[in-house]
């Protein structure tokens, strides 16, 4: 009886420890399901995006290509006719410059002397240069007289004898703008660790402002190694925050917390206090099984053994005395 208690008590906890372990299992199928979801959910929020960007690209292309064709050199003309009228410059070296800032587009500074119709008017090494209005800044500036004063940088666009020097101050902001993207992006590298604020928190993960100008996801996953929920349960909207670059691809970035931090030790599985202790049991030798009827009987080769017909008899055996009787004569 005491075996059959036995062997029942280790039923029970081989069935508990297969419940235990269905329910693992099933908790992990739970948490992968759900990062497959909200990397869906990540992923269309990229595309919305991008389409965004894309389309603000479109307009800004569409607003330019407007303007250029609604700017003509007539519409400054009066201001050109002026410059001619300047007259040679005292050196030649000075315009020899003016050609090579042309090449290079390289970036020199200028003070906005005045406004005139079109745009508005600096100088250059003594020499009158004019800004279109649609080169003055990266957006529409409905009242040009408040650039009077103005010191900032532009780029040379047009530098032809007799005279004519025309800059772009929007250029030289988009010049130096996409300098700073290149330099962003040197510095997001695969491992990098960078400091931010925390820009903006959805369901799956939350997005990082980095100091260096850059943006990143830190996924829901990659906060803590501690079972996180939501985001918003352990981050805030302008949060300063540590993290580490996991991944950059197409320009995106995917950032970690957790990778910063140090990996908690696993937790070993405590045995159940209701469970009896078992025996060891002793490891089974099959050289000490016993033989059957007395010796163990070697295998035959494949071609030799013996065909054995599985037989099936359907019909019935029955003997009467008529059957016995018959054929004696009596």
């Amino acid at each position: 009886m005491s075996q059959l208690n036995e062997v029942v008590e280790e039923v029970v906890a081989k069935a508990e420890e297969v419940k235990a372990e269905v329910a693992e299992k099933a908790e992990e199928v739970k948490e992968a399901v759900s990062e497959k979801i909200e990397a869906a959910a990540e992923k269309a929020e990229e595309v919305k995006a991008e389409v965004a960007e894309k389309a603000a690209e479109v307009q800004e292309a569409v607003s330019e290509k407007a303007e250029a064709a609604a700017e003509t050199m007539a519409d400054y003309k009066e201001e050109l006719e002026k410059s001619l009228k300047q007259g040679p410059p005292e050196s030649d070296p000075v315009w020899a410059r003016f050609a090579e800032l042309l090449e290079s587009k390289e970036a020199i500074p200028v003070k906005i002397d005045s406004a005139v119709k079109g745009g508005v008017i600096a100088f250059v090494d003594g020499v009158r240069a004019f800004i279109p209005a649609s080169k003055v800044a990266t957006n529409h500036v409905e009242d040009l007289e408040t650039l009077k004063g103005l010191e900032t940088e532009a780029i040379v666009i047009t530098a032809e004898k007799p005279k004519k020097l025309v800059l772009s101050v929007r250029d030289a902001i988009r010049r130096k703008e996409r300098a700073e993207r290149e330099a962003r992006k040197a510095e997001c590298v695969e491992g990098a660790v960078l400091e931010g604020t925390v820009d903006s928190v959805m369901d799956y993960g939350a997005f990082i402002k980095l100091d260096n100008g850059a943006s990143g996801l830190l996924h829901v996953s990659q906060i803590s190694y501690e079972r996180v929920a939501k985001p918003s349960d352990v981050l805030n909207k302008g949060d300063r925050i540590t993290v580490k670059i996991i991944a950059v691809k197409d320009g995106k970035l995917s950032l970690s917390k957790k990778a910063l931090e140090e990996a908690p030790a696993r937790k070993e599985r405590k045995p159940r206090e209701d469970r009896p202790d078992r025996p060891d049991r002793p490891a089974r030798d099959r050289g000490d099984r016993p033989e059957r009827d007395g010796e163990r009987r070697e295998r035959r080769p494949r071609g030799e053994r013996e065909e054995v017909f599985n037989y099936k008899e359907t019909g019935k055996a029955t003997t009467s005395l008529a059957d016995l009787l018959n054929g004696i004569d009596l």
